[in-house]
């Protein structure tokens, strides 16, 4: 599509950043809003706004709707990309309030606001998360997702039922989008294969909450694929799942970790912590037959994309 001006919300984060980046090489218009807050090192959110260059970020909070209305009425976005969240499965048993404020009051904000305006398309942030406790693998777009395992699931599931019953009264356009496990360069810290890569390096043991655990990790490049093909979607309510669709044990995930940083892995074997999930599996029939989604790059070798950035950036940061 032409003249896409796209209106990107959580720019400073992992994924809005790479939307940017790529979305910037297509040439489309972009703008973005963060409030870069402190849930991890700011400096690495101010480091990915700054690899941008020339694209303009508001540092605003998305609840805000006067901020909201005023940035839609100058830079008239054909898109929204609607990325901001408090992230974290953990992290939202220890502050639940703080997803209700971002993910759920400041969702809220964003479909208020495009009930005047129903011809801008909406892109929106799910997760894996909103499968919980399902046992049947792959996970499907149709199935069951009424067992969330984490208050972060649970926020992801009211993200769809919001969007999807706006969409009923007010006819807004909303494309749900179920990440899995999203790794790659300019990642966030607090992921596993961030903060293990960074223990590895250091020395430092790494806790592993059940050995027995399977995850569909998915570089960061076929998920931007996967979301800019929806952005060409006629308008309606879809839910899709983007992941790798090749779940990897939690083991042999340490092992490539291993091998590409090239130390070996301090590990202790812990109980599961509560909100996590034995197994994540993406189906990605539908993604395939209305987004022609081909996820194409294995933890083989992504892992190692990842260590490279992970070296330059902390030899950038020591100097």
């Amino acid at each position: 599509m032409a003249n896409r001006r796209v209106l990107i919300t959580g720019m400073a984060g992992f994924i809005g950043y790479h939307l940017a980046k790529k979305l910037k090489e297509l040439g489309d218009s972009l703008m973005g809003i963060d409030n870069f807050n402190d849930y991890y090192d700011s400096n690495l959110k101010r480091a990915r706004i700054a690899d941008l260059q020339d694209i303009r970020c508001v540092e605003g909070d998305i609840q805000d709707v006067t901020l909201l209305t005023a940035l839609i009425k100058e830079f008239r976005p054909t898109h929204i990309l609607h990325m901001a969240a408090q992230a974290g499965v953990r992290f939202s048993l220890l502050n639940p309030k703080a997803y209700i404020d971002a993910n759920i009051n400041g969702f809220l904000s964003i479909l208020e606001v495009l009930k005047d305006h129903p011809e801008i398309k909406l892109l929106f942030a799910s997760s894996s998360s909103v499968y919980g406790l399902n046992t049947k693998v792959p996970f499907d777009e149709t199935d069951a997702t009424d067992q969330q395992a984490s208050f972060y699931g649970v926020t992801k599931k009211c993200n769809e039922l919001m969007a999807r019953t706006y969409h009923h009264l007010y006819g807004i356009s909303a494309i749900g989008l179920r990440f899995f496990t999203v790794y790659g360069p300019f990642g966030r810290p607090d992921m596993a294969y961030y903060s293990f890569t960074d223990k590895i390096v250091k020395g430092i043991p790494i806790d592993v909450f059940g050995e027995d655990q399977m995850r569909d990790f998915t570089y960061i490049d076929d998920i931007i694929e996967g979301v800019i093909k929806a952005m060409d979607l006629p308008g309606g309510f879809e839910i899709f799942n983007l992941g790798n669709h090749r779940p990897v044990a939690l083991m042999r995930f340490i092992q490539i970790l291993e091998s590409a940083v090239g130390q070996k892995a301090k590990i202790r074997v812990t109980s599961p912590q509560k909100g996590d999930v034995k197994e994540t599996y993406a189906s990605i029939e539908k993604s395939h037959q209305l987004l022609q989604f081909e996820p194409k790059t294995n933890l083989e070798e992504g892992i190692p994309l990842f260590v490279d950035w992970y070296r330059k950036y902390n030899a950038f940061k020591s100097l």
